[in-house]
């Protein structure tokens, strides 16, 4: 493990052990992932922080697990690159992004609902019971859907991690990955584009997921933007 850990560098590193941290927190503390994941800014759940803390939580060992696999074979990489400033602010901008365009998407499925983007003021939340109720005349999946904005934090690095599989597909078009359920390795320029088209596919066809398949979208999107704006030119050794 001390292996492992001294071969990557510094950045990748520290956000390996966070995320890690956080997840056993989160096993320890019931409420954690209630507090520091990231909640529809309208919700009386949401605090400015988890704009931020979200990106550390995970709903799971797998989640984890695949996002921190992903961190080390890609982050290492792309940070070599970067270097250890551009590439904290790489992946925390990614993060961010992911964010931005889920939280679009759930303003708009709120608008279609409610006709506003604030719909906190039609809903009663019972703290103690944990019930919700509304005066809306809306159906019960419609008011599952509010539920399911409102009252469900956003939790994962999966944005950043979708910024750094763009990075690498990016900057090593043509490098060759063996995926688990692929028996043929794969080019990153394939790859890549592919695994983006079907987050986008997903995102549109499974409204009210636990899944934000448009996040993972936003992140690689903000990637691209970043790497455009800093002028980082793709390598031709791949």
């Amino acid at each position: 493990m001390n292996n492992l850990l001294g071969n990557l560098p510094t950045v990748t590193k520290n956000l390996l052990i966070i995320n890690i941290v956080c997840f056993i927190g989160s096993m320890i503390f019931d409420q954690a992932t209630r507090f520091f994941g990231v909640f529809y800014p309208d919700s009386p759940f949401f605090k400015i922080w988890q704009i931020i803390t979200y990106m550390f939580m995970h709903g799971g060992f797998g989640h984890l697990f695949f996002n921190m696999f992903a961190l080390v074979m890609f982050g290492a990489v792309i940070e070599r690159i970067l270097g250890p400033k551009r590439f904290l602010n790489y992946y925390l901008i990614c993060g961010l992004g992911a964010l931005v365009l889920q939280y679009g998407v759930q303003a708009f499925e709120v608008y279609n609902i409610a006709g506003t983007v604030k719909a906190s003021q039609f809903l009663n939340f019972n703290y103690t019971t944990g019930m919700v109720s509304t005066n809306l005349p809306i159906t019960q999946d419609q008011l599952g859907t509010l539920l399911s904005i409102y009252g469900t934090p956003l939790v994962g690095a999966s944005g950043a991690i979708y910024g750094l599989l763009l990075a690498y597909g990016y900057l090593f078009p043509n490098a060759e990955l063996m995926l688990i359920f692929l028996p043929v390795p794969i080019k990153a320029k394939y790859f890549i584009p592919i695994l983006i088209v079907i987050e986008i596919v997903l995102g549109f066809s499974s409204s009210g997921s636990s899944i934000a398949h448009l996040a993972h979208v936003g992140g690689a999107l903000f990637g691209f933007i970043l790497l455009k704006m800093w002028g980082i030119k793709r390598t031709n050794y791949y």
